[in-house]
């Protein structure tokens, strides 16, 4: 899940760089892509004792049927694939 971290971070990046540096709404990721993604943090990625539940300051929530999101400022979906 070290790329799902890394996407996020890409994601975030463009959409600073789109957006005048106004931040994304949250993330959405799966169970599975949230569980990934938490121990992949736990480990390291990130920071260790970073808080899981926000990316870069971006709220993550959890929902089944997700591909993996990020939701923009505007409430666009961007694929985090």
């Amino acid at each position: 899940m070290a790329s799902l971290y890394l996407s996020m971070t890409e994601a975030v990046i463009n959409h600073w760089k789109a957006n005048r540096n106004a931040y994304p709404q949250k993330f959405v990721l799966s169970p599975a892509q949230y569980e990934g993604y938490a121990r992949t943090r736990r480990n390291g990625i990130g920071g260790a004792k970073a808080n899981i539940n926000e990316h870069m300051g971006i709220p993550v929530e959890v929902a089944e049927g997700t591909p993996g999101v990020m939701v923009a400022a505007d409430g666009s979906e961007v694929s985090l694939r």
